[in-house]
């Protein structure tokens, strides 16, 4: 089992939107609840998943998924 940071995406969920940050050949991503995908640094996703676990957020969940292989 491989567990570097390109294995996992991490969604981050509220009442009315899901967002899903994964990583992919040229960095991150963060895709939408739109579904549009943009370029993110590790900073960004960071930034918004910190205080998520700080509990500084409620009402907000995250949930991270491990995957063993990486579509195509």
């Amino acid at each position: 089992m491989k567990l570097s940071n390109d294995r996992y995406v991490i969604t981050l969920r509220t009442k009315s939107a899901v967002e899903c940050y994964y990583r992919d050949e040229h960095g991150w991503v963060k895709e939408s609840c739109r579904g549009r995908k943009f370029r993110a640094t590790g900073e960004q996703v960071l930034n918004h998943l910190l205080p998520l676990i700080a509990g500084m957020k409620p009402g907000m969940t995250c949930e991270v998924q491990h995957r063993d292989v990486i579509p195509a």
